[in-house]
């Protein structure tokens, strides 16, 4: 019995699954989603459940591209549940447009098929589905894929591009009602405002900083891959116009690299070292000895967390010059980001998160 009083619960799960409409008008959805992806990450970040923290994986898939297979309705898993989030974003720049047809329910029924959705019982699992056209199209009946997915405790949130009453006479509003999801509608080729601040500059040279400290292990394949898509990434936000944003989720608690880094990896497996085989390690690691590795670790770790305080602290300024800026515009929220932000802010709470 005292070892179960001791036994630490598992944090609470948050799974989701992007589905984009990658027809030939969705350019500005694409944009719009790689450019707001770190945002909706920061703000699930601020979650808690019980005081802990929830895991956070993403997938991603396409659909309505006719390069894609009509066999398989026009659709593609991008990316599958990952913690990954490089791969997210990786996945998200590697989307391109071109006509098709869409059919929701199959991309729908997809998702709920192929995923791996968690098992835990105190966990937040949704699809957040975004396109313009009828939700009726295709063999798969909509309405099916819908009720299968709240039957299996997935939440579908509806986003149409485009008039409302246009979502609504073509069922997007009826597909979130059958699995208890929200029912939005943006303006997919609304340009999302850059707003340069005086912390940016402060933010990319802390972002610099910060990725001398990932000590990439497996194969040198591996170890050479983790780091160029971790660059990668930051080129590509930065071109999104959303590089402060993706370097504030660096620093939080979500943008985690178990299983590639050591650092992040150490946290819940302690003895990694002693079990790690030498080929796997950094190269700089290899001649020394394990004390020495268990220090350089330890070493980076602090290091580490006092760069992503500072990141904490310099993004915290950032985003209070950036409420006032957006309150003197006095724009509409109304893009794919601000929709996906509004009903994982209320479905949180209902699935028992506090947002801090």
């Amino acid at each position: 019995m005292e070892k179960a009083k001791g036994k630490k619960n598992k944090p609470p799960a948050v799974d989701i699954a992007i589905l984009l409409d990658t027809s030939n008008s969705m350019d500005g959805l694409i944009s719009q989603a790689r450019s707001q992806l770190w945002n909706i990450v920061q703000q699930i970040g601020s979650a808690e459940k019980k005081n802990q923290k929830p895991t956070l994986r993403v997938a991603v898939f396409e659909y309505g591209n006719s390069k894609l297979p009509a066999t398989e309705n026009y659709l593609r898993q991008g990316v599958q549940l990952t913690d990954d989030l490089d791969k997210v974003s990786e996945g998200l720049f590697a989307l391109k447009t071109d006509g098709g047809d869409e059919y929701c329910g199959a991309v729908i029924q997809e998702a709920i098929q192929r995923l791996d959705w968690t098992s835990k019982r105190n966990s937040y699992k949704a699809i957040y589905i975004a396109g313009n056209e009828p939700f009726t199209q295709g063999e798969v009946d909509f309405e099916k894929s819908c009720r299968t997915a709240i039957e299996s405790g997935i939440v579908v949130n509806t986003v149409h591009c485009g008039n409302y009453q246009r979502g609504v006479e073509g069922q997007w509003k009826r597909g979130a009602e059958l699995a208890e999801g929200k029912f939005m509608n943006i303006n997919q080729d609304k340009k999302l405002a850059q707003i340069k601040t005086p912390h940016d500059a402060i933010l990319i040279e802390l972002n610099v900083e910060l990725n001398r400290t990932y000590l990439w292990y497996g194969t040198s394949a591996q170890r050479g891959a983790f780091q160029a898509n971790q660059l990668q990434q930051d080129k590509n936000s930065a071109a999104a116009g959303a590089s402060s944003s993706r370097i504030a989720t660096k620093a939080g608690a979500l943008y985690s690299n178990r299983g590639r880094d050591l650092v992040d990896s150490q946290k819940g497996n302690a003895n990694l070292l002693d079990k790690i085989d030498e080929q796997q390690l950094p190269e700089s690691m290899r001649k020394m000895t394990l004390a020495e590795r268990k220090a350089y670790v330890s070493e980076m770790a602090k290091k580490r967390a006092e760069i992503q305080r500072k990141i904490g602290e310099e993004n915290t300024k950032r985003e209070a010059f950036l409420m006032a800026k957006k309150k003197e515009a006095g724009s509409a929220k109304d893009t794919f980001g601000d929709a996906i932000s509004e009903a994982v802010a209320a479905q949180l709470e209902q699935f028992g998160f506090e947002i801090k």
